[in-house]
Protein backbone atom coordinates (compact mmCIF):
# COMPACT_ATOMS: atom_id res chain seq x y z
CA UNK A 1 0.00 0.00 0.00
CA UNK A 2 0.82 4.15 -0.33
CA UNK A 3 1.26 6.17 2.32
CA UNK A 4 0.52 9.44 1.31
CA UNK A 5 2.48 10.73 4.59
CA UNK A 6 5.66 10.60 5.39
CA UNK A 7 5.67 10.95 9.15
CA UNK A 8 3.20 8.01 8.74
CA UNK A 9 5.64 5.91 6.50
CA UNK A 10 8.72 6.61 8.49
CA UNK A 11 6.83 6.00 11.95
CA UNK A 12 5.54 2.32 10.22
CA UNK A 13 8.77 1.53 8.64
CA UNK A 14 10.40 2.04 11.96
CA UNK A 15 7.26 -0.25 13.74
CA UNK A 16 7.72 -2.71 11.14
CA UNK A 17 11.52 -3.41 11.34
CA UNK A 18 11.33 -3.30 15.12
CA UNK A 19 8.93 -6.03 14.89
CA UNK A 20 10.62 -8.89 12.73
CA UNK A 21 14.45 -7.89 11.65
CA UNK A 22 15.70 -10.34 10.17
CA UNK A 23 13.29 -10.35 7.56
CA UNK A 24 12.92 -6.82 6.79
CA UNK A 25 13.78 -5.03 4.16
CA UNK A 26 14.10 -2.05 2.20
CA UNK A 27 14.91 -0.85 -1.48
CA UNK A 28 15.14 2.86 -2.72
CA UNK A 29 14.25 3.32 -6.67
CA UNK A 30 14.53 6.59 -8.59
CA UNK A 31 13.66 6.61 -12.26
CA UNK A 32 15.14 9.51 -13.90
CA UNK A 33 12.74 9.60 -16.85
CA UNK A 34 9.95 10.27 -14.62
CA UNK A 35 11.22 11.84 -11.88
CA UNK A 36 10.00 9.89 -8.86
CA UNK A 37 11.87 8.18 -5.86
CA UNK A 38 10.17 5.08 -3.89
CA UNK A 39 10.93 3.84 -1.06
CA UNK A 40 9.43 -0.05 -0.39
CA UNK A 41 9.70 -1.10 3.45
CA UNK A 42 8.80 -5.09 3.50
CA UNK A 43 8.55 -8.24 5.76
CA UNK A 44 6.90 -10.41 2.95
CA UNK A 45 3.82 -10.04 4.72
CA UNK A 46 3.11 -6.72 5.18
CA UNK A 47 4.66 -4.32 2.59
CA UNK A 48 4.72 -0.15 2.87
CA UNK A 49 5.68 2.09 -0.23
CA UNK A 50 6.09 5.92 -0.29
CA UNK A 51 6.30 7.47 -3.19
CA UNK A 52 7.69 11.16 -4.30
CA UNK A 53 8.68 13.56 -6.75
CA UNK A 54 10.14 16.45 -4.74
CA UNK A 55 13.33 16.69 -4.38
CA UNK A 56 13.45 17.88 -1.00
CA UNK A 57 11.71 14.46 0.01
CA UNK A 58 15.61 13.25 -0.32
CA UNK A 59 16.64 14.34 3.11
CA UNK A 60 13.59 12.47 4.62
CA UNK A 61 14.77 9.18 2.64
CA UNK A 62 18.78 9.93 3.69
CA UNK A 63 17.24 10.12 7.12
CA UNK A 64 15.16 6.56 6.96
CA UNK A 65 18.68 5.26 5.57
CA UNK A 66 20.54 6.76 8.45
CA UNK A 67 17.87 5.09 10.65
CA UNK A 68 17.97 1.48 9.25
CA UNK A 69 22.07 1.70 9.08
CA UNK A 70 21.58 2.65 12.88
CA UNK A 71 19.43 -0.11 13.93
CA UNK A 72 20.63 -2.65 11.71
CA UNK A 73 24.30 -2.35 13.35
CA UNK A 74 23.70 -1.85 16.74
CA UNK A 75 19.62 -2.27 17.29
CA UNK A 76 19.06 0.94 18.44
CA UNK A 77 17.43 4.20 16.47
CA UNK A 78 20.56 7.07 16.78
CA UNK A 79 20.15 10.05 18.78
CA UNK A 80 19.11 13.13 17.65
CA UNK A 81 21.76 15.76 17.88
CA UNK A 82 21.92 19.31 17.81
CA UNK A 83 25.14 19.90 15.83
CA UNK A 84 26.75 16.92 13.99
CA UNK A 85 30.04 18.22 13.86
CA UNK A 86 33.22 16.14 14.38
CA UNK A 87 34.60 16.19 18.40
CA UNK A 88 37.61 19.13 18.64
CA UNK A 89 41.00 18.48 20.08
CA UNK A 90 42.01 21.15 22.43
CA UNK A 91 45.00 23.03 21.41
CA UNK A 92 47.18 21.79 24.10
CA UNK A 93 46.23 18.21 23.33
CA UNK A 94 49.23 16.44 21.59
CA UNK A 95 48.58 12.94 19.83
CA UNK A 96 51.22 9.88 21.61
CA UNK A 97 53.45 8.13 19.42
CA UNK A 98 53.94 4.69 19.19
Amino acid sequence: MYIENWESFYQQAEALYTANPLLTRYSIKYRHCDGKLSVKVTDNTTCLQYKTDQQADLKKVDKLNALFFALMATGQAPQEEAGRTAPVRSAGASRRKG
